[in-house]
């Protein structure tokens, strides 16, 4: 007979529900009306900077995402017979596997390459020639690499698309493009035709290195009528703290940006808080801003949500994992729907998922 302790730690609940970060995608789908021809657009374009989206085509792609998320059960043949080339040549758990998991839900299938020493790189091959082979084997590459000229070097062999999934300390579009549709799946009203619904954003962490921070700046540069106020945290100066063109592509959009040193004092006017404190730099990493952390005892509004690209260290307490303020989990789940529409649209199988409800 087994003993009850152990019979109490090996059982689960499937049907566990999501009590935090659970806004459900319908609102945000009511919000946008369809134009597939904004995402069609995007069949013969490779995904390498946030700076190449516009407004319109990003509300189309929130819109597919939601509808992914929404109704995944009807979603299953999307990407049936296409190929995706899955390459990690920088240490990564959420944003490998939520590609890969998008892929294989929407009928798809992978080779993945997780060791640089184990291709042809290792001796010496140029990516130049890497990509030029992928176009032989499959219809899509996602590519991470810590050196920020990699997926450039690539792009101009290839005749298939490729994702840039964070190259060194340059950008991370996709995990921007999950971030920002997090805060519009929680208050979609933001986007609403004739709303005045502001919030405040905080970004806790340094835009000059963080690949994260420095993609979702390109994205509230898109939609400035949506934040208040912008506020960024770190104990760099400004001229540390932002590199060459980052503040003024903010504020020629019109954002209202601040800098602090001191978390205590913007954390009571936040509407959303996000924190990072990882930089990858070279073949490792760094952390800033070690003094910056948040916990169930910060001075955070009553409804402010947390958000943080993952993997967290010192800077995000566990003691708000079990509080309404955690949207980071329901961040990275929701990004899986993200990169679903994403590829989708890669591949050149929008058609297939048009007009669907």
């Amino acid at each position: 007979m087994v003993k009850a302790e152990l019979e109490a730690v090996v059982k689960f609940e499937r049907e566990r529900p999501d009590v935090y970060g659970n806004a459900h995608p319908k609102s945000l789908l009511r919000a946008i009306q369809e134009d597939g021809d904004h995402l069609g657009k995007m069949s013969n374009k490779h995904i390498y900077s946030a700076d190449q989206f516009d407004r319109e085509s990003l509300l189309q792609l929130f819109r597919l995402a939601a509808k992914y998320e929404a109704n995944p059960d009807r979603f299953s043949t999307s990407l049936q017979g296409q190929i995706l080339i899955s390459a990690f040549y920088e240490p990564s758990t959420r944003t490998r596997l939520s590609f890969e998991s998008a892929w294989h839900r929407l009928g798809g299938d992978i080779m993945s390459i997780t060791d640089r020493s184990t291709t042809g790189l290792a001796k010496g091959e140029s990516l130049a020639d890497v990509g030029e082979m992928f176009n032989n084997y499959g219809d899509c590459v996602v590519l991470r690499d810590t050196n920020a000229n990699s997926v450039r070097d690539m792009m101009g062999a290839l005749r298939i698309p490729i994702i840039n999934a964070g190259n060194g300390t340059d950008e991370h579009p996709t995990q921007a493009l999950a971030d920002l549709y997090t805060i519009l799946k929680w208050k979609p009203e933001l986007i609403a035709e004739g709303s005045e619904t502001q919030i405040n954003l905080c970004i806790i962490g340094l835009p000059s290195k963080m690949r994260t921070v420095r993609s979702l700046l390109k994205l509230v540069a898109l939609f400035p009528e949506c934040f208040s106020q912008l506020t960024i945290v770190n104990d760099k100066n400004r001229s540390e703290m932002f590199d060459s063109g980052q503040l003024e592509q903010l504020q020629e959009a019109g954002v209202n940006v601040h800098t602090s040193d001191c978390l205590e004092d913007v954390l009571p006017d936040a509407d959303v808080v996000y924190i990072n404190a990882i930089a990858w730099e070279g073949n490792s990493f760094n952390q800033y801003g070690n003094q910056f952390h948040i916990d169930s005892t910060s001075p955070l509004k009553k409804d402010a949500i947390v958000l943080h690209p993952l993997a967290r260290g010192a800077e995000l307490c566990k003691s708000l994992d079990n509080t309404p303020h955690n949207w980071y989990f329901a961040q990275a789940r929701g990004a899986v729907f993200l990169r679903q529409a994403l590829l989708t649209c890669l591949v050149r199988r929008v058609e297939r998922v048009l007009d669907i409800v």
